[in-house]
């Protein structure tokens, strides 16, 4: 049975921009030296997109907000699968302004930004395996 179509490209628009943030991350990290404050602004607008794609899918309205937390607890009310996960991005949702503007935050240690990195790497993941096949195929991750 084939879902509503805009639906799909809906939720698909949201997993295409979480992915082209997890690309940039790569980039970011290529540089030399290595441009750390802008990959992990994109490892936490990749884990927001993944989880409002998810939303997106289940029709669920979302407040304009950085705020891991706040999306993931709507996740996990459709799907208490996503939970462990989930309560890990919290400590993402800083990095949405945290590096942005002027302040004395020290750069993150690289095991720090490589923990950030493979936790939006998941959580883009998780969302995809629980979306169906033409979703996938549209989004192209």
């Amino acid at each position: 049975m084939a879902h509503d179509p805009v639906l799909v490209e809906n939720t698909a628009a949201w997993l295409r921009k979480a992915g082209q943030d997890l690309r940039r991350v790569e980039r970011c990290l290529a540089d030399a030296p290595p441009d750390v404050e802008d990959a992990l602004f994109h490892c936490q607008q990749a884990a927001e997109k993944a989880l409002k794609g998810f939303l997106t899918w289940h029709d669920q309205p979302f407040k304009k907000t950085h705020d891991l937390a706040a999306l993931g607890s709507q996740c996990k009310g459709i799907d208490n699968s996503l939970d462990p996960l989930i309560d890990r991005l919290d400590d993402l949702s800083q990095y949405a302004w945290a590096y942005r503007y002027p302040t004395n935050l020290v750069e993150p240690p690289a095991p720090e930004v490589d923990e950030a990195n493979a936790l939006a790497h998941m959580i883009l993941a998780e969302v995809l395996k629980r979306l169906p096949s033409e979703v996938r195929d549209r989004a192209g991750t």
